[in-house]
């Protein structure tokens, strides 16, 4: 066995009649391959002199494969399959990545800076895992965290502050259209107050309007960061959000800083990684993901 292949037909015409097989239609056939009618015809006939044997019956307004046309086509399509594969798999394939963040931190800030990173790193393709849940790095593949807290966060991990906890309260600025940001307790206890499971509103209370009498606040409840932040932009009330969070909302107009002070918070954002998965492509990410943060 000297592994010749043997003589083998035009691939050309090859083309033709499989994408011809395809439609049916040596017009529409054409019209795919971006040549002519007469083209496509000629290529087909030459392959069936060629071969030898008649692949398609010419009908008036359609083709008609042969007996031998639809034994031919049915080895021709694998043929080209086992090619087109082939060629794939030469090509270089994008590195995924896993990334495990909340939900806030996916939708407010890791999602609207995505395009800017694939268009910058195409080669790479990230998974975004986004729950409260702890993802594990092995248990779930995750090559690369957003962890709130402060470290360490366990043994055998990396890592490194993407930014700090700073609480702002924003509502949407036509919640004061008609009125001045609340200065008192007294006044802020006439707007809906937003609450998400951190409930940071009693510290931030006492801690810009303390010292009267507090009145009773009416408010609303969400589990999940993000939708408090929603419901702010929709007008329903003021939300207290990480500055990071609602950044791009603000300067885009659909927030507005409501009360001038801060409050920090016990914990931080940090990029979490097992030190012994460390990659290019995973140094690339976080090199990415600093230097947004450090875009204030």
């Amino acid at each position: 066995m000297n592994g010749s292949l043997g003589k083998l037909p035009s691939l050309n015409g090859l083309k033709a009649f499989e994408v011809a097989a395809r439609h049916l239609s040596f017009r529409v056939a054409a019209e795919e391959l971006g040549v002519t009618q007469g083209a496509v015809a000629q290529q087909v006939r030459g392959l069936e002199a060629e071969l030898g044997v008649k692949l398609f019956e010419r009908m008036p307004r359609s083709l008609v494969l042969t007996g031998e046309g639809r034994g031919y086509i049915a080895d021709i399509r694998r043929a080209f399959e086992i090619i087109a594969q082939a060629t794939g798999d030469l090509r270089p394939q994008p590195v995924r990545l896993t990334i495990s963040t909340t939900p806030t931190f996916a939708s407010k800030w890791l999602i609207p800076r995505l395009p800017d990173f694939t268009s910058r790193h195409p080669d790479l393709d990230l998974h975004i895992l986004a729950t409260e849940r702890m993802s594990g790095f092995q248990a779930d593949g995750v090559d690369l965290a957003v962890r709130y807290g402060r470290p360490p966060f366990g043994p055998g991990l990396a890592t490194e502050l993407l930014f700090e906890q700073e609480i702002i309260a924003v509502c949407s600025p036509v919640l004061l259209r008609d009125r001045e940001p609340p200065k008192t307790s007294e006044e802020l206890a006439g707007y809906a107050l937003l609450h998400d499971a951190h409930n940071s509103w009693p510290e931030f209370i006492d801690t810009h309007f303390g010292g009267a009498a507090q009145p009773s606040y009416k408010g609303i409840s969400f589990n999940q960061t993000s939708h408090a932040i929603e419901a702010a932009i929709a007008g329903q009330g003021i939300v207290l959000a990480n500055r990071d969070f609602v950044a791009r909302d603000m300067k885009e107009g659909r927030l507005t800083q409501v009360v001038e002070g801060t409050l920090g918070g016990s914990a931080d954002f940090y990029l979490v990684w097992p030190r012994y998965r460390k990659s290019p492509a995973i140094e690339t990410v976080i090199a990415w993901m600093s230097e947004e943060a450090r875009r204030k």
